[in-house]
């Protein structure tokens, strides 16, 4: 019989520590098989933020440095560039990135930096209590937004892809989802797409994950995912904003 499923080499054979129906354990397994695919897993280095994905070493089989909150693009461009040699990532959810780390993101986003960013969005801080975050949907609930969020006091969540997608720097910007089998193929994709642009030395890249925090959305499973589809993807629509087909020095 043809085996035609295994488990990426580079991903630990462990007990993921996740809640019930969060997808970072999709996301480390398709980062994996991005770093198999090319075998480059002697030769990447992750950078995780603070938040539910900072225990990157326990799940992927690569050298990892943690960084402080927000700080992950900053610590990330200090590698690259000791190192350019070398495969560099951040991991990093919508706390981390869109708030305390914005200005390490735009900036280093805008410099070019040959790096690839994964941005787990699901819209909440994870880790610290459930408080709103800059993703966090207008209306929705939260610790530090129990009536829902008001854009008159709290403003508007952030479009992350296309914001960045604006800035020249940028190789590839996209956002893709984990709700649904297919969707998570398209998403390998791109995590694929963004370690071919930082391997061609096209300049940053960035994915951007739909991801369901059925914990501190106060849902089981099966309604986060209905969530993603009914109030997620209206409002963060799927698919690549920005993808540059060659590097800007030739």
């Amino acid at each position: 019989m043809q085996k035609v499923f295994a488990k990426p080499e580079a991903l630990i054979d462990t007990t993921f520590h996740f809640c019930p129906g969060c997808h970072h354990g999709t996301v480390h397994r398709l980062i994996c098989e991005a770093i198999d695919h090319y075998q480059v897993r002697e030769k990447t280095i992750g950078i995780p933020g603070v938040g539910c994905g900072v225990f990157l070493y326990d799940y992927i089989h690569i050298d990892v440095c943690e960084a402080p909150h927000g700080r992950a693009p900053a610590v990330a461009t200090g590698f690259k560039r000791v190192l350019p040699q070398n495969v560099i990532f951040t991991y990093q959810g919508d706390g981390d990135l869109g708030a305390i780390g914005m200005s390490e993101v735009v900036h280093t986003a805008n410099r070019g930096e040959n790096i690839t960013v994964i941005f787990v969005n699901n819209n909440v801080y994870g880790m610290t209590g459930g408080q709103m975050a800059p993703t966090t949907l207008l209306g929705q609930q939260t610790t530090t937004s129990p009536y829902g969020r008001d854009f008159q006091t709290d403003g508007y969540p952030i479009r992350m892809a296309e914001m960045l997608a604006t800035l020249e720097g940028v190789a590839f910007a996209c956002r893709v989802s984990l709700h649904t089998a297919a969707h998570v193929k398209k998403a390998r994709k791109a995590v694929f797409k963004a370690f071919d642009m930082q391997l061609k030395n096209m300049g940053f890249s960035f994915v951007e994950f739909l991801s369901a925090c059925p914990t501190n959305w106060g849902m089981n499973p099966q309604q986060s995912v209905e969530r993603m589809e009914e109030e997620m993807m209206p409002y963060y629509p799927l698919g690549t904003f920005k993808e540059r087909t060659a590097p800007d020095y030739l």
